[in-house]
């Protein structure tokens, strides 16, 4: 039987070729994501053991901790004394500290070079014979001097610097100018990921980024014959084990490499879920193939039975068939996935990252993977037709008594699928009702289970829809729109599972916008409704904490009318730590749009603090209640509130103090934000001032009103944008799926389609008829998915809506429209080879076709 199956799929080649693509396509998006995901994680793990070549022992200090009372203890990192304890301990043969930190380098228009959170900065430390192996100089020397720094080559090129230059370099403060000593390459992950490294000289890198005698880390290297193990442990003794973690340097890397490998975990988690779509979609194909093929050569199957094969023989025969097909089509995705996971990483790599290069790495399990799933998808998704071969009594078969559905079987399939989808609708309600985590559980599952009944309610579906829209494409397009709507439903398990693959990939799709859109514009309300403020000031590219002196710089800028910076801290109240913003008193009114619902932030000036009214609430605070304060210096003040507002989620802390006081008492403050009022309005020339103001600072942007609309809008676009990428192949296979049904269908109906131009009807108006009929069941699909499509975003956002004060649901109809127009245009190009074939049959031999 073997034999006749291989026979079978020789003979069959053309028809099963949409099968293979499909099997091929889902394969190449498992292995090419298995691929791309090895392949980085091996380069990743590679640069990481690389950059701690010839390092025995590292270590790391976690900084000042606190006590119980929020107080801060112990030292900020590991100073000189450490490290000459350590420099004085035998078998050491250097020791090299490391302080690091933020750095914007500007090109010669101000702009920042390089992506602003990689960008960064550190020390450089002469090792041996002036030179520190982690950077190899192609021009000039590291800085030696105050006033001298080093940038990596990339850098240097986008920047046209040479040895000499100055160089604009800004850290959270004002730009500073520095000349270049020289220029280096490296092997540092900031320059590995698209940013810039600008070395400092040590004591320059203390002050910006710590205190002058401390470092955040320190690398040890070993004398000959002295091992890392023997150095750890002398070391140990000599460290605070609560403020710092030492290691070896082999171990350092290993835990890199694991923290490489978790976070990539995520990466390749995402993309196999949207690959597993892709598969999903492609049994509806595969199915489809066999029940179809099967049907066809129920003659020849009769026969083999007529001939002595048993069910079980027939039944394997039709197995083996789906066998190797999924062999072959795992082989040929296994290829496409290399060049899949190349395309994946040159689209991640035009999104701005820089990835690392390196040889494809094709693992034994990756090899492995698509070789199981080719194989188990096609023969699970041609079990059922198989099992149909074994129905068909010899005798009925040799006469070609198709067994078509009878009513029985449709009525307990119509039974069972509304059962299901019942019960994944009573799911989905219940989770919107409870909410939280287990909510979003119960709702997935429920989403699932709905989508699964409505799959197998599509065959009760699809008589009355495209029984509703037959009067309209009889009288549009006469004749042949008559018989596309009457062939669209003739086999309604047919039409049900081509056009399922469709709804499935339009469901997704028409979620994630609903969504997206919907989200962004709360998202954009929340950030921008309540905001007043001409500018906002902030570090490019979130990539950290304003210094202060921006918003004092700002403050005596001419055509300044209003400045208030937005000061990140927080204090212990009732001995538990809350979060609390530090904002100008004198001008927040100005500046952000404060609903205060009693007292007055003019309390603020006064030393009183402003509570939210959640917080408040949740706390039974009032206006003039006395609440007990400890800050982050360790000092005590009872303090009376003398406001409570409107929760500014987003923008303002549960807790709102003058600036001046958290400032005060605090070592450390993190100002994400300055909020800027200008003479006359904002206008381009009113930004430029500003910009001005603040010296070019290529790390600093100022960002209008609008700036932040596209800013929020450009990154929902690309979410929505990635998603749809990622869904493409899902959608593509669901193409190829309307293209087989289509084709087979025409073979299927040879004999017909030769008497209906035997008795008229021309060329054109059987391909109108097969386009129609392809129009007719993807818009079908299409219109199933975006009505499921928008009840789950209307799920998902009602969860939302207690997070997201505001929450509207915004169903996008211009996208919507898209979505069903492209679902019609994807029925057109589908139908274009099927339309061909069945146009170009001879009428004369097709009548004859038995």
């Amino acid at each position: 039987m073997f034999r006749t199956a291989l026979r079978n799929v020789l003979a069959h080649k053309a028809r099963l070729l949409m099968t293979v693509l499909a099997v091929t396509l889902g394969v190449a998006f498992v292995s090419g994501t298995l691929v791309f995901t090895d392949t980085l994680k091996k380069s990743l793990s590679g640069q990481s053991a690389k950059s701690y070549d010839g390092v025995a022992v590292s270590v790391t200090s976690y900084g000042q901790g606190r006590n119980e009372q929020g107080q801060k203890e112990g030292e900020p990192g590991l100073g000189q004394p450490t490290l000459d304890k350590i420099k004085a301990l035998p078998g050491v043969d250097s020791v090299s500290g490391r302080v690091s930190g933020f750095a914007g380098v500007g090109d010669e228009n101000g702009k920042l070079i390089g992506s602003g959170w990689s960008n960064q900065g550190a020390n450089y430390t002469p090792v041996k014979d002036g030179k520190n192996p982690r950077y190899a100089f192609v021009q000039g020397t590291g800085p030696a001097k105050a006033d001298e720094v080093a940038l990596d080559k990339a850098t240097a090129d986008k920047g046209s610097y040479k040895v000499g230059d100055k160089v604009r370099v800004a850290t959270n403060g004002p730009v500073k100018e520095y000349s270049l000593a020289g220029v280096f390459t490296t092997e540092d992950g900031a320059v590995q990921a698209g940013g810039s490294l600008v070395l400092f000289e040590t004591k320059v890198a203390q002050e910006l980024y710590l205190k002058p005698g401390y470092f955040q880390e320190l690398s040890v290297a070993a004398k000959d014959g002295t091992s890392a193990d023997k150095l750890l442990a002398d070391i140990k003794p000599l460290l605070d084990s609560k403020m710092t973690k030492a290691q070896t340097g082999a171990a350092l890397a290993e835990e890199q490499a694991e923290q490489i490998e978790k976070g990539l975990s995520n990466l390749s988690t995402m993309l196999l879920v949207f690959a597993g779509i892709s598969l999903f979609v492609g049994i509806f194909l595969i199915y489809n193939t066999f029940t179809m093929l099967v049907t066809q050569r129920t003659k020849e199957l009769a026969l083999l039975r007529a001939v002595g094969a048993n069910r079980g023989q027939v039944m394997r025969s039709v197995l083996t068939e789906a066998l190797v097909v999924g062999v072959l089509s795992a082989a040929a995705g296994l290829l496409g996935g290399i060049g899949l996971a190349i395309g994946i990483r040159s689209v991640i790599g035009s999104l701005g990252a820089k990835l690392p290069g390196g040889a494809p790495v094709i693992a034994p399990g990756t090899v492995v993977a698509a070789l199981v799933i080719g194989v188990v998808v096609t023969t699970v998704a041609a079990v059922l037709p198989a099992w149909r071969t074994g129905r068909i009594a010899p005798v009925a078969a040799m006469g070609s008594a198709h067994l078509p559905a009878t009513s029985k079987s449709l009525l307990v399939r119509n039974i069972l699928g509304s059962i299901i989808s019942l019960a994944g609708i009573g799911l989905v309600f219940l989770g919107v009702s409870t909410g939280g985590n287990t909510g979003r559980m119960t709702m997935g599952g429920g989403a699932f289970f709905m989508l699964i009944g409505m799959i197998v309610l599509l065959p009760l579906l699809s008589k009355p829809v495209i029984g509703a829209v037959r009067p309209l494409l009889q009288k549009a397009f006469g004749v042949p729109g008559k018989l596309a709507a009457q062939n669209a439903v003739r086999n309604p398990r047919r039409t049900a599972v081509t056009a399922a693959s469709l709804a499935i990939g339009l469901t997704l799709v028409t979620t994630l916008s609903v969504l997206g859109i919907t989200v962004g514009k709360v998202v954009d309300r929340m950030s921008t409704e309540k905001l007043k403020a001409d500018y906002r000031v902030s570090m490019s590219s979130d990539a950290g904490s304003l210094d202060k002196s921006v918003a004092e710089t700002l403050a005596k800028a001419p055509g300044i009318k209003a400045v208030s910076p937005q000061t990140a801290g927080y204090f212990l109240v009732d001995g538990d730590f809350r979060a609390a913003s530090g904002v100008n008193p004198a001008t927040i009114g100005q500046l952000l749009n404060v609903e205060v619902l009693s007292g007055s932030l003019d309390a603020l000036g006064k030393g009183e603090v402003a509570v939210a009214e959640k917080t408040a609430t949740k706390q039974k605070f009032t206006v003039g209640t006395t609440i007990k304060l400890t800050y982050d210096d360790g000092k005590e003040a009872s303090v009376k509130v003398g406001a409570i507002f409107k929760d500014m989620e987003g923008l303002l802390s549960p807790y709102v103090i003058d600036d001046k006081i958290l400032s005060e008492h605090s070592e450390e403050m993190y100002i994400p934000e300055v909020y800027v009022n200008v003479d006359g309005g904002a206008s381009k020339a009113a930004q430029q001032k500003v910009v001005d103001a603040l010296g070019k600072n290529p790390a600093i942007t100022v960002a209008t009103q609008q700036d932040m609309r596209n800013e929020m809008g450009g990154m929902i676009n690309t979410m929505l944008n990635i998603m749809y990428g990622l869904l493409g192949m899902a959608l593509v296979i669901s193409v190829l799926g309307v293209v087989n049904t289509l084709a087979m269908s025409v073979f299927e109906r040879t004999q017909e389609i030769g008497m209906l131009r035997a008795i008229g009807l021309d060329r054109s108006r059987v391909k109108n008829m097969i386009r129609l009929e392809a129009v007719v069941i993807s818009l079908f699909g299409a219109v199933l998915g975006v009505a499921i499509g928008i009840f789950l975003a209307w799920a998902v956002g009602s969860t939302l809506a207690k997070a997201m004060p505001g929450y509207e649901l915004i169903l996008p109809w211009d996208r919507i429209g898209i979505f069903l127009l492209l679902a019609a245009v994807v029925g057109v190009l589908a139908a274009m080879w099927p339309a061909r074939s069945a146009a170009r049959l001879n009428m004369l031999t097709a009548i004859k076709t038995e």
